[in-house]
């Protein structure tokens, strides 16, 4: 990978990556001086990527609402009242119409998100149809769309899938105060599926739920044992949405949450740890410290999903002030 004049600083030989992760040495990373964390993750970053390039990506929800499961944080859930009305699947030629917009406006990959629980009949034909036409945009592509079988599995990558999102939220132990509609092995399940099938694995969490330190790290290490760990790493801010379970929690201290970006980058070297949502929260100093903190993609665009996101115009802006590149 070429480096530019500015990256001229002292680089030790990439370490092996590391499957075996132990809580205590999380916590170990959690602990030090907010300054030697930022200092350790800034060096593993640059052994493994230009630290001013940023993969930028834009996410669009193909079918919003209506979903049956009961996760406390997501405002489509049938279970809460929320202001989003559930809809239909989109049209295809919509899709790619916000494809071709995307792509015009930076974005390297396209993310489409539909609210099931998993994907059925037609509509999974439509989604292998919108897939193969994004492609032919000269886009890569993501989707979320909930719990895949083997199966569903194969026939994405058939259609040329490059990357499959399905995160695990938060740790095996507070999972159950989140969400009872499907289990942590569900998710584990689907991640296997995806990856038999040869597909990309784009899979985080959430934090500010009101979940401790110990399950950031339990997350962590549960990410940072799969093998090969997540090829991309969305770490969210939780979004507050009236009329969701996680209205009124306490939000998570900024620092905490650069924190946890700083431990993703040094636990996943070589993965692509995406700044995601709350990023419309964040002020201009909190993002430059995410990439600080090894951050290296972001979603471009002023929604995702259902919740705001910083316009592609402001993000801009800020990479010219920061001297980052978009890829």
């Amino acid at each position: 990978m070429n480096h530019t004049a500015t990256d001229e600083v002292t680089r030790q030989e990439p370490a092996a990556l590391r499957f075996d992760w132990q809580q205590d040495e999380i916590r170990s990373l959690f602990e030090l001086s907010f300054n030697d964390l930022l200092f350790r993750a800034q060096q593993v970053h640059r052994q493994h990527f230009d630290p001013n390039e940023v993969q930028v990506s834009t996410l669009l929800s193909i079918k919003t609402g209506g979903c049956p499961e009961d996760c406390g944080y997501c405002p489509q859930s049938v279970h809460h009242e929320t202001a989003v009305e559930p809809e239909k699947l989109m049209d295809v030629e919509a899709v790619i119409e916000a494809a071709r917009a995307a792509k015009q406006a930076g974005a390297s990959r396209f993310c489409m998100g539909a609210a099931w629980r998993n994907p059925r009949g037609k509509n999974f034909e439509r989604v292998l149809e919108m897939v193969e036409r994004v492609r032919e945009e000269g886009l890569e592509t993501c989707v979320t769309l909930g719990m895949l079988d083997g199966e569903q599995a194969n026939r994405l990558a058939g259609a040329g899938l490059d990357y499959y999102n399905h995160n695990l939220d938060t740790s095996p132990e507070f999972y159950g105060d989140i969400i009872s509609t499907r289990t942590y092995q569900d998710r584990l399940e689907t991640l296997g599926n995806v990856r038999e099938a040869g597909i990309h694995v784009c899979c985080g969490g959430i934090v500010g739920m009101g979940e401790g330190r110990a399950d950031r790290v339990s997350l962590l290490e549960q990410l940072a044992k799969q093998k090969p760990h997540p090829e991309s790493v969305p770490v969210n801010m939780l979004v507050q949405v009236e009329g969701t379970p996680l209205d009124d929690v306490e939000p998570i201290d900024p620092f905490e949450f650069i924190r946890t970006l700083a431990v993703a980058r040094i636990l996943m070297p070589t993965s692509h740890v995406r700044l995601s949502a709350g990023r419309e929260m964040m002020s201009d100093e909190m993002q430059a410290l995410c990439f600080m903190a090894g951050a290296n993609s972001i979603f471009y665009g002023e929604k995702l999903l259902t919740t705001g996101n910083p316009e592609a115009d402001h993000d801009r802006r800020l990479f010219d002030r920061l001297g980052l590149r978009p890829v």
